[in-house]
């Protein structure tokens, strides 16, 4: 039932993990004002040139024939290259590493969380920021706002928070892993991308336990300006169409002596943010599920999305966009993580995971591509402030476009602080 409760609490406000990891003093008394983060240093290498472009492939636009997202190699999602080159792409691309075909190590994230309780007052002020070191043009270091919101929880014996600021996806559940020092693996998902990125508005989730039962139910709801989609897909900023997105998500957990079930199904509409027209709509539904029992975890999730084609105008920091072609797709991946407890000292806990995933998608007009990703990969956590990761990913070219070599072999150190 504390497992339980600490998950959800992660979800609803990040800077909660970092609270449960550390105690003060039995003689100090507790600082309104706390500072976290972490730091991960990872080592990648790519096959062949690091992209899903197939070389001698005259299909424009390039980044709409292939999986570009696909040879990831951090929590992010970045891949170890975007270049095509030359040929013409139209901003459906992740960000890059730069390292191409080259085996590199890398700063992928320099992570600061400030966090600050005012005394007598039911509100949490959040904030992070994260320094991206990067190589290349387009995808030079950057400092990314991650997160900034107000939480207010009005009342004390109900479990509800409301927020306004920019914050987590309420879609799913791969957002509780969104942060290098939270995800089992390296890598996130094949559908990662529709449904992990922050956004700006208010939220509100709610939660009610039925002790009766063993279970609760709750519900995330929110309207931002982009919806769940990460930022080098729509930009989330500011709201181009002047009509926020509406997301949420519906939970419901049993949570008993040996086990524990959490079942979720999400929903989105609302216009695209990567054009300005506020008819050009999007939608996109989804369902998901949680078991543990002991050290094993089984996590699985779905997605639907559908989106309308917009108009022809170019949207700063989107890439070379000139049109927001029509595009549906549909996808999933199911994990399983072993974690064996190894006591005290430094060693502290090896878990082992793999993860399936399958993503179906096309751009109106265009030939439909299928591919699926193969991962598996081994965690040791190291006293209470390193995690020691490594991963391979098989990424494999299915149907609708030529078989690349672009699996990964990828690596991380996450030191959190």
């Amino acid at each position: 039932m504390i497992a339980a409760l600490l998950v959800l609490l992660a979800a609803a406000a990040p800077a909660e993990a970092t609270e449960d990891s550390y105690s003060e003093p039995a003689t100090a008394a507790p600082s309104p004002l706390r500072v976290n983060g972490y730091i991960d240093v990872g080592f990648a290498k790519a096959q062949g040139n690091g992209t899903s472009f197939p070389a001698n492939d005259l299909r424009t636009p390039a980044d709409y024939g292939v999986d570009a997202f696909a040879p990831a190699v951090n929590s992010r999602g970045d891949a170890a290259s975007t270049d095509s080159s030359g040929r013409f792409t139209n901003g459906f691309l992740p960000r890059s590493a730069g390292i191409g075909g080259n085996g590199s190590f890398l700063i992928n994230t320099v992570d600061f969380d400030v966090r600050y309780l005012p005394p007598g007052a039911p509100l949490l002020i959040f904030a992070r920021a994260q320094l991206v070191p990067r190589f290349g043009a387009g995808s030079d270091t950057r400092v990314v706002v991650e997160q900034a919101f107000g939480r207010l929880t009005p009342f004390s014996n109900h479990e509800l928070a409301l927020f306004l600021g920019k914050f987590d996806s309420v879609f799913g559940i791969e957002y509780l892993d969104n942060e290098a020092n939270l995800r089992t693996g390296v890598t996130p998902s094949l559908i990662a991308r529709y449904t992990t990125g922050q956004s700006i508005g208010g939220k509100a989730f709610y939660r009610r336990q039925i002790p009766s039962l063993w279970m609760a139910v709750s519900a995330n709801i929110a309207a931002t300006n982009q919806g769940t989609l990460t930022e080098t897909l729509q930009p989330a900023e500011a709201s181009l169409t002047g009509v926020p997105v509406v997301s949420g998500r519906f939970g419901v957990e049993l949570n008993l002596r040996f086990i524990e079930v959490k079942l979720g199904a999400s929903g989105m509409y609302g216009p695209r943010n990567d054009q300005r027209e506020s008819g050009v709509k999007q939608r996109m539904w989804g369902f998901d599920a949680r078991v543990v029992l002991g050290g094993l975890a089984v996590s699985a999730e779905l997605i639907d999305i559908d989106q309308d084609a917009g108009g022809f105008d170019k949207i700063d920091g989107l890439g070379p966009q000139t049109i927001a072609s029509g595009f549906a797709a549909r996808g999933g991946y199911v994990q399983a993580a072993y974690s064996l407890t190894l006591g005290g000292g430094a060693f502290r806990k090896l878990t082992g995971y793999g993860r399936y995933g399958r993503r179906h998608a096309q751009f109106e007009a265009f030939t439909p591509i299928t591919v699926d990703r193969i991962t598996a990969g081994l965690r040791l956590d190291l006293w209470e402030s390193l995690a020691l990761k490594g991963e391979v990913l098989v990424n494999r070219e299915l149907a609708g476009t030529p078989s690349v070599p672009n699996n990964i072999i990828t690596s991380s150190a996450v030191y959190s602080w």
